[in-house]
């Protein structure tokens, strides 16, 4: 049986309706009339990593998924339910937009999940899910060990958001926008303790996009 809403969402969108709405009552209006963002982010489910508020966008501007750890899963043509999927889809062929960002964060508790190892956690669903970060660790603890858990994170954040942006290419529609109208795929890494955004380079360095 439902409730009421919160008293927090309740008083939030009253502080929104005095506020924000009525500065944006006709950026509403035109948007009841369709949407047309220019980029798609893939983003964590984290309460403290939200894209809207990073790149300072406006309602229109982004379509946004998140998930734990901000994964792009491979493509399973077997008539699954798949979020990802279904967004990338159709923010691809429907929306056209025309970037795609997958972006993660430091201190991601999907990650450090998979660091410590899956067959540790006692989950129903998370376990599964994180599934396609196994590479990824292997990859990071073959390269630096297992000592330091901190360490091994915050290479998998990085590695992860890689071969995320790598599986997007399983998609034929997300090749055949790249190709026929210069779609780009692109990748990040917000640091919620100083704030910087990390951007993926072409051959998968990231680096600092000066404020």
């Amino acid at each position: 049986m439902t409730q009421g809403p919160p008293h927090k969402l309740v008083a939030g969108y009253r502080r929104f309706r005095s506020k924000s709405y009525p500065a944006e009552r006709a950026l509403y209006q035109s948007l009841s009339e369709g949407q047309k963002p220019h980029t798609l982010v893939i983003a964590c489910s984290d309460s403290r990593v939200d894209p809207v508020h990073i790149f300072g966008a406006h309602p229109g501007d982004l379509f946004v998924v998140r998930n734990v750890a901000n994964l792009v899963p491979q493509i399973d043509l077997d008539g699954g339910r798949h979020g990802v999927s279904a967004a990338l889809e159709f923010a691809v062929e429907r929306l056209a937009v025309e970037h795609v960002v997958v972006m993660g964060h430091g201190q991601c508790g999907g990650i450090e999940a998979c660091a410590i190892g899956l067959d540790k956690l006692e989950s129903q669903f998370l376990g599964p899910w994180l599934e396609p970060l196994q590479p990824a660790r292997a990859e990071v603890i073959a390269r630096v060990g297992e000592e330091s858990l901190a360490t091994v994170c915050d290479q998998m954040e990085l590695l992860a958001v890689e071969h995320s942006v790598r599986r997007l290419h399983q998609f034929p529609f997300v090749t055949e926008a790249i190709k026929n109208r210069g779609m780009q795929l692109h990748g990040a890494r917000f640091s919620i303790a100083s704030g910087i955004l990390e951007w993926m380079n072409a051959d998968g360095v990231f680096v600092p996009v000066v404020p």
